[in-house]
């Protein structure tokens, strides 16, 4: 219930009456009274006015179930969640919800995670309430060879869905903030990072359960960098967050929803070619990458090459410096900037 007058709150013009509460979810004026006292416990603030009823004016930075349900506006994706105060791994919980049967589109959300893990084997450090650890689990029908690419459609998903968010319709409540002058440039690093000014604000990590010739289930984890304010000497000159670029706090629970809902549409669009054709421009578009000199980090050999962009299938197309155009899988290498992180 609590969900329920959540987002008729949010959702309501102006003020909505107890009594219009109680009859639109069946329950007594009583019931309605002690949930609205619950909310304000928990940091909602909810103005009652006599006569004209209720009205939520603000709303604390919260990763619960009922928070995040009052703001997801999906067909499916996010629709299943599972919160955690602490958990080892969203990509743990998620693998062990897939193997459990759990539907497309289950959302597992944590506040803070113990196990974290990047690409290539690293570490995501995510302090407890300022940074966002989600993982979406994925049942696709397409073939395995084709899963890496929804590495590349979540992060399109991330950065447009950051962008939506850091405006200032979002943020907390924290009138002595002043936001910089300008929105902040939100990029794409090939493959899986969300850049701004330079520095990562989110990964992404994608893993799959599959046989030979089908996908058992995919989980795609998110870690951003939303509230952290001070970072670890190594990792100052590459790692920012959105506090830090937008000057201002940024709650979480909206951020989320607003991913979810542009990886829905973006999956979609994905689905219907079972490539990134459809999707390309958006994602050119972001990518920092495109047309500058990378470090191409191989297994066996390092050179630097010309960055041209990306095919529908995903791979990165750089111009070796003897002219040869080639297609850099994303599970092979790591690409940085020849002098920096890009």
């Amino acid at each position: 219930m609590k969900t329920e007058i959540l987002r008729l709150l949010r959702h309501t013009d102006g003020y909505i009456s107890g009594q219009q509460i109680s009859e639109k979810l069946g329950v007594s004026r009583t019931a309605v009274w002690k949930v609205i006292r619950q909310l304000e416990d928990e940091g909602y603030k909810v103005e009652a006015v006599r006569n004209r009823g209720y009205h939520i004016v603000d709303s604390p930075d919260l990763l619960t179930k009922e928070e995040l349900d009052s703001l997801i506006n999906t067909r499916w994706a996010g629709r299943n969640i599972r919160c955690y105060e602490v958990t080892d791994s969203t990509n743990l919980r998620m693998r062990q919800a897939g193997d459990e049967g759990a539907p497309g589109g289950t959302l597992a959300v944590a506040d803070r995670q113990t196990a974290g893990r990047g690409r290539r084997g690293r570490s995501w450090e995510s302090p407890e309430g300022s940074g966002i650890c989600m993982s979406v689990l994925l049942r696709p029908r397409f073939s395995p060879e084709k899963a890496s690419m929804l590495t590349l459609v979540m992060a399109l998903s991330v950065a447009e869905g950051i962008g939506q968010c850091i405006g200032g319709t979002d943020r907390a409540s924290e009138p002595d903030v002043q936001s910089p002058a300008g929105p902040p440039v939100i990029q794409i690093k090939w493959p899986n990072d969300i850049i701004i000014d330079g520095k990562k604000v989110a990964g992404i990590l994608t893993e799959m359960s599959a046989q030979i010739d089908y996908i058992n289930y995919v989980v795609t984890g998110v870690g951003i960098n939303v509230n952290i304010t001070e970072f670890p000497k190594e990792l100052e000159k590459t790692a920012t967050s959105l506090q830090l670029e937008c000057g201002h706090a940024v709650r979480r629970a909206p951020l989320i929803a607003a991913v979810m809902e542009r990886l829905e549409e973006n999956y979609q669009v994905f689905l219907e070619t079972e490539d990134l054709s459809g999707l390309m421009d958006k994602y050119s578009a972001l990518l920092v990458n495109r047309d500058r000199d990378v470090l191409v980090i191989g297994a066996k050999e390092e050179y630097q090459a010309h960055a041209v962009g990306i095919e529908p299938t995903g791979e990165l197309i750089v111009r070796r410096e003897n002219g040869i155009l080639e297609r850099i899988t994303s599970g092979d290498v790591s690409v940085r900037g020849v002098y920096g992180y890009i």
